[in-house]
């Protein structure tokens, strides 16, 4: 059917699957932000290339509905009586509306996604931030640990905190590595749900050494043990003496502590996690990673699945 001179023709943006994959991908970098920043990447790449295909989608079907030629008037056939006086043409509308109900809904999905990323981003913000009061502790001269024997150390972390922040450590002193002392500091917190790991041997019956404060508080404690390896009382995991999972649920070797030397002391420094460890004592290889959580991989596919790790230092 022709159209005759008063029907009006709407042009409508053909359908699109634009949207679609950018929601998707605005879904997947939330979703990355608890999970891992593997996903945050894939997600935000899925959402910029659909946004501009979607955009330039929308700009060329604006531009094909307005830049249409108007239609040329047929000429009058030779003696036809005149035509009545056409009405004068409505006036365009300035905004359309369609233009209108577009803008709202990006400007509010915008919004949306706003509110649902600034709490997450703040998070994941303040996470580098937490976990960072650790401070150096003196665990005394190096005389308090003999070469080739292990000292369950157990210590306060933070003295404001008190017994909150203690902490023990299994220290082995292994020699001379060139000229500076090496040490072996094992967490005593299993890395398959943080129970706290007990050797397996002997431990003496009374400690080396007990340093408390003014207030009569245990500040620290050294007592000896000749463990043939650590084991897990909660689930049975089991580690050998430089702290590898040998059998049991871990998914990884037993957490370690960073140390240095100053005025013949030794000073304990902050947690790291390791993977795995190749060779033993002071010819050991160690690769270190951001300190994770009990039970999360630190290296291989399926370090990609679990939530991003503590930032500590």
């Amino acid at each position: 059917m022709e159209s005759g001179p008063g029907d009006e023709k709407t042009h409508l943006p053909s359908p699109t699957l634009w949207p679609i994959g950018f929601a998707i991908g605005l879904a997947a970098l939330l979703v990355g932000l608890i999970v891992s920043w593997v996903v945050v990447a894939i997600g935000a790449a899925i959402a910029v290339v659909f946004g501009l295909l979607w955009v330039i989608d929308l700009s060329h079907a604006h531009g094909g509905a307005e830049g249409e030629p108007p239609p040329v008037a047929e000429a009058a056939p030779a003696g036809a009586p005149p035509e009545a006086p056409a009405e004068p043409a409505a006036e365009p509308e300035r905004f359309p509306r369609n233009r209108f109900l577009e803008g709202t809904t990006l400007g509010l999905g915008a919004l949306i996604g706003g509110l649902i990323m600034v709490p997450s981003l703040g998070l994941v913000a303040a996470s580098g931030i937490e976990g960072q009061t650790f401070k150096d502790v003196d665990l005394g001269p190096l005389s308090n640990f003999p070469e080739g024997q292990f000292i369950i150390t157990t210590f306060v972390e933070d003295p404001a905190a008190g017994e909150v922040s203690r902490r023990t450590a299994y220290i082995r002193y292994n020699g001379l590595l060139g000229e500076l002392p090496s040490f072996t500091i094992l967490s005593n917190r299993c890395a398959h749900l943080g129970c706290p790991v007990q050797p397996n041997g002997p431990v003496a019956s009374k400690p080396s050494e007990v340093v408390v404060d003014k207030q009569g508080n245990v500040v620290r404690k050294l007592t000896p043990a000749k463990p043939a390896g650590f084991g897990c009382p909660c689930h049975g995991g089991q580690y050998d003496t430089e702290g590898n999972r040998i059998a049991g649920p871990p998914v990884r070797a037993l957490d370690r502590y960073e140390y240095s030397i100053v005025h013949g002391r030794l000073v304990l420094g902050s947690a790291y996690s390791v993977a795995k460890v190749k060779d033993t004592g002071k010819d050991a290889k160690i690769k270190k990673e951001l300190l994770h959580n009990p039970g999360q991989h630190v290296e291989g596919p399926e370090a990609w699945l679990w939530p991003i790790p503590e930032i500590r230092t």
